[in-house]
């Protein structure tokens, strides 16, 4: 069975194809082609413990999930920020903004 990895955990993302070793009558698994490739010792691995680590053409994946022929598997690096913070952030600055201007508005008036 033929793969793409794609691991982009690092500066530049890197693509190689693997040969998954499928035996006869057994839909091979996500977590299977991980430890064929040493990338990963078992589900408990520091590495792919953590939810979101990997997925198949861009869609999250569980260990168990299965994986079949010319799929891509891709290895996700950890978050930096975290998208609700910064959401969160921006619309507080969007809201300080709309206030100052209110604010400026007012003052204007007044004048």
């Amino acid at each position: 069975m033929e793969l793409l990895i794609c691991d982009a955990r690092g500066d530049e993302p890197v693509l190689r194809p693997f040969t998954l070793q499928a035996w006869a009558g057994l839909v091979p698994t996500v977590g299977e082609a991980l430890v064929q490739a040493g990338l990963a010792s078992g589900p408990e691995d520091v590495g792919f413990s953590r939810k979101g680590a990997y997925g198949v053409f861009g869609k999250r994946k569980e260990w168990d999930s299965p994986i079949y022929d010319g799929d891509r598997l891709e290895l996700y690096a950890p978050l930096q920020i975290d998208p609700k913070t910064v959401r969160r952030k921006r619309a507080n600055q969007n809201r300080d903004a709309h206030l100052k201007a209110v604010a400026a508005k007012r003052k204007a008036r007044r004048l």
